[in-house]
């Protein structure tokens, strides 16, 4: 299940400063850190080039699914990455007012072109093939892939990979959940593919699929709050380079080197490792699929 202590959000600093002096730091052998441009000579209201001045614009997506965020309001600081958001515009010197969130969808934000936000913040994977297009900030969380059912589904109690071979899996449209189906669960059958993690779900419990993919948080979360009688089969291996999560924003974008900053000194000082606590599932009792 998904944490619920006190939020997090730029409001409560002193809280989150309280915390992070409790706790060690991160160890940064944790994170890969991705290359990105320079900060900045000031990272600040004053010098970054936004889209509107001395307002930071952040984009995500409609519905923003817990425990990222709660009650699908980005807005209010609850919720692993509307957290993350604020904290990194704090480090940027923008006050909670000076944070506006626009509504853009998953596969826009990553799509070459001019972006309708400074920073968008929705689970993005960082691939090589996606900074052909876009930019990322340092990573922010490392993710893993987790192939979720219901009680008494064709797969609910599958142990391994070849258990999953004659599965019929979905996952959304243009993520790396998706590409956990093709590159590594390999199933005979061609997977379905779905707009958002909402349709996929209800694919799943009117068994149109058998098991759908989603990151592990998600996974928590939809089998203990969503799904009647949800199943977590396990964790799917990861190949290569840890999946990451980075801020998105346009290619060649003023701001990537300041955002990589912030993001690495949250990561430093533990700010990360206290949000994680705060709002992410502990991921015992996961197996990994082999």
């Amino acid at each position: 299940m998904v944490s619920r202590f006190t939020p997090v959000a730029l409001g409560g600093a002193a809280l989150l400063l309280a915390a992070v002096t409790a706790c060690a730091p991160a160890d940064e052998d944790e994170t890969t850190t991705t290359p990105s441009a320079a900060p900045a000579a000031t990272c600040d209201p004053a010098s970054l080039k936004t889209l509107t001045a001395g307002k930071l614009t952040v984009g995500t997506d409609t519905p923003a699914y817990e425990p990222w965020f709660a009650d699908n309001k980005p807005d209010n600081g609850k919720g692993f990455e509307s957290a993350v958001a604020y904290q990194v515009a704090q480090r940027l010197g923008y006050q909670q007012s000076d944070v506006v969130w626009a509504q853009v969808g998953f596969n826009n934000a990553i799509a070459p072109g001019p972006k309708a936000f400074d920073i968008d913040i929705n689970q993005f994977s960082i691939t090589d093939e996606r900074k052909q297009a876009v930019d990322f900030s340092s990573p922010y969380y490392l993710v893993r892939q987790t192939v979720i059912t219901t009680e008494g589904s064709k797969i609910a109690g599958a142990k391994s990979l070849a258990d999953l071979k004659d599965a019929k899996l979905g996952a959304q449209v243009g993520t790396t959940s998706y590409q956990a189906i093709t590159d590594v669960i390999k199933p005979a059958g061609q997977p379905q593919v779905f707009n958002n993690n909402d349709d996929a779900k209800k694919a799943l419990e009117n068994g149109t699929v058998d098991g759908i993919v989603v990151d592990l948080p998600t996974a928590f979360y939809m089998t203990g709050a969503e799904l009647e009688n949800g199943v977590i089969i396990g964790q799917v291996a990861q190949v290569g380079v840890p999946e990451q999560f980075g801020i998105v924003l346009d290619k060649g974008s003023p701001l990537t080197g300041c955002v990589s900053k912030a993001v690495d000194q949250l990561r430093q000082d533990g700010t990360l490792a206290v949000l994680e606590k705060t709002w992410l599932a502990d991921t015992a009792g996961a197996p990994e699929l082999q």
